[in-house]
């Protein structure tokens, strides 16, 4: 195999396998304690590495190693990139051609395969665990662990059948890897896995290079089509709460000329299929998904993660926006709130048939994600605090750092709210109850005799904006609920809004104002970095899309994603370095032994060439 055939320390496998000249954070005492035949719970952000916690061991253990993954375009991704680097990989799923599904086994069954990638399922079915008995395996890898756990956001009760991994296979370590787990979901974890003797290696949640931000609805498709319009040519995701919604929405961005398609479960196989290549192939596509897409996304370069509906937990919320900026590089995040939104999770919860333990998790985790939606203070620091993490100052880049919002004592207004609902007999819709408090003789107003209610007119002096901000505020707190079932109506629940009304506390409230767009897009970290020694500028600019057009071409012609070859960072810093040997291009951070040998004297070759004169010009 090969790393018994070449390399038996962690490090020269980081550096001459993957290219990278030390290890992350928590990647190497994870690394080493997994090469020692420890267990090991591996908590790290999306994009920080979590792979390299067991693919440099599989390669420095003796046997193969088996990663239990949940879904195929992950699966297909991983092996795509270790076989790039050298390294023999496979995946049995069904989708596999069974040419590739006889070599592999031929490969596994030689104890020739350096890793095998399967989903739980097929782990599971007659025959599998079988034959992986009667061979000599380096570690089970459990990847996105958080489908184990009743308590996370994408429970599969298919990954609990794991537990009996260690019966059938004593003596061989096991590690489990997630990016999102609040301390209860890690205990089960690791619980339900059975690896109680496990050690757990933490890393920050805190993604630097993402942006939060989150704004109340008011329009939300022109809100859409103002924050698309700053990033024309990048890919990222728009996630809805409903099938249908994801269609409407992308026939209107396609309308509008962006470059967009659904995705969702209802959608027939070829249909997802051919929507995941070319979402894989590189190209700047706008995904407008279901929380069907999503998990195992292994491009780097997504831009941007849009929510036009609210995520039921921060963890969900937290695992579908770092997606975005996996290369490091800066991303923006956008979500879109109501109170109906916050109303519809809240009823969904109560008709949910989970155990009552089960509920009483699930609204805590709701309650979780509308208090971050509110935030007043540094939204990173809200999100983070889901998961146990402290940051010792605000973190400076999102939406409420940048602009701190205004809060105001509207203790006098939610009674006029609250008194306004009550005096109407809690059946109408916030647009009936804002006319009344504005004293606007509507039909509806007039023909109901609510012109002669003593709250009519009391908020004339607020425009409506500032009434449905509050009203929905309000919902936020759990003074006010919305009939879901019947005709959207508002209702008091008496709990919470008995010592508003009665004055009893005070309600202080964010004033909601409109949020210009930022004109100037945020600075990209490591973009087209000028080479002081080349003289910089445009040439750099040039030299990166002419690597990028042959790695597209490199990528068509093997069928595997562009990213797959060289990520974006990787092209830029040789753009901007200009090595003139190969032994100057193995010394930049990506570009292990393998791909030196693949693919240096081409790479050469296009730094040598003539750029042409229109990319010069464009750059």
């Amino acid at each position: 195999m090969f790393a018994e055939a070449v390399l038996s320390d962690p490090a020269q496998v980081l550096r001459q396998v993957f290219g990278f000249s030390g290890f992350r954070g928590q990647q190497e005492p994870a690394v080493r304690h997994m090469v020692a035949g420890g267990d090991a719970l591996v908590l790290m952000p999306t994009g920080g590495g979590k792979s390299m916690c067991y693919q440099v061991p599989a390669l420095v253990r003796r046997g193969t190693a088996v990663i239990v993954s949940p879904l195929i375009a992950l699966m297909d991704d991983q092996v795509a990139a270790l076989r790039q680097v050298g390294v023999n990989a496979g995946a049995l799923h069904s989708e596999i051609d069974p040419s590739e599904a006889r070599t592999i086994a031929r490969d596994l069954n030689d104890g020739q395969l350096d890793l095998l990638y399967v989903s739980p399922e097929r782990l599971l079915s007659n025959g599998t665990m079988d034959r992986l008995s009667r061979l000599h395996l380096a570690l089970f890898a459990v990847d996105e662990a958080h489908c184990v756990s009743a308590w996370g956001h994408e429970f599969r009760p298919e990954y609990r059948e794991l537990a009996r991994i260690p019966d059938m296979f004593p003596g061989v370590p096991r590690i489990a890897l997630t990016a999102t787990a609040d301390p209860r979901t890690q205990q089960d974890i690791l619980s339900a896995l059975r690896m109680d003797t496990a050690r757990v290696f933490v890393s920050s949640f805190h993604r630097p290079n993402l942006r939060l931000s989150a704004a109340p609805k008011a329009g939300e498709t022109a809100q859409l089509f103002d924050f698309l319009r700053r990033h024309k040519g990048e890919c990222g995701i728009v996630y809805c709460g409903s099938r249908n919604k994801t269609e409407r929405m992308a026939a209107k961005l396609t309308e509008k000329g962006f470059p967009a398609l659904p995705f969702h479960a209802g959608l027939d196989p070829l249909h997802k299929r051919e929507s995941l290549m070319r979402f894989r192939s590189g190209e700047p596509l706008v995904v407008v998904a279901t929380i069907a897409f999503g998990m195992g996304i292994d491009r780097p370069d997504v831009r941007f993660v849009v929510h036009l509906d609210m995520p039921d937990s921060p963890e969900a919320y937290y695992q579908q926006i770092g997606r975005a900026g996996r290369d490091g590089d800066p991303a923006d995040t956008l979500l879109l709130y109501g109170g109906q939104d916050v109303a519809q999770a809240r009823h969904w919860l109560t008709q949910s048939s989970a155990p009552d333990a089960r509920k009483r998790t699930m609204r805590t985790k709701l309650e979780e994600m509308v208090a971050l939606t509110e935030a007043v203070t540094c939204r990173t620091t809200s999100l983070l605090k889901c998961f146990g993490e402290a940051l010792d100052a605000p973190c400076g880049h999102c939406d409420n750092c940048e602009e701190p919002p205004v809060t105001a004592d509207a203790t006098t207004e939610a009674r006029m709210v609250l008194s306004a609902v009550y005096r109407t007999d809690q059946i109408f819709g916030a647009a009936h109850i804002v006319a009344v408090l504005r004293g606007e003789r509507t039909d509806g107003v007039m023909r109901h005799n609510h012109d002669k209610l003593r709250t009519f007119g009391v908020g004339e002096k607020h425009a409506a904006p500032y009434w449905r901000g509050l009203i929905r505020q309000l919902i936020a707190l759990r003074a006010l609920d919305v009939d879901t079932e019947g005709h959207g109506g508002l209702f008091l629940v008496e709990e919470e809004a008995r010592p508003i009304l009665r004055g009893e506390v005070t309600v202080m409230l964010r004033q909601d104002r409109p949020r210009p767009g930022r004109t100037e897009r945020p600075e990209r970290a490591r973009t087209a970095v000028a080479n002081p020694a080349a003289g910089g500028g445009h040439a750099d600019a040039a030299l990166y899309e002419v690597l990028r057009l042959w790695r597209l071409a490199e990528a068509k012609g093997q069928s595997i994603p562009p990213y797959v070859i060289f990520h974006d960072s990787v092209l830029r810093e040789i753009a901007a370095l200009r090595p003139a040997t190969l032994d100057e291009l193995a010394q930049i951070k990506g570009v292990g032994a393998s791909k030196l040998e693949r693919y240096g004297r081409h790479v050469l070759g296009v730094l040598t060439a003539r750029i042409p004169d229109g990319l010069a010009k464009r750059a």
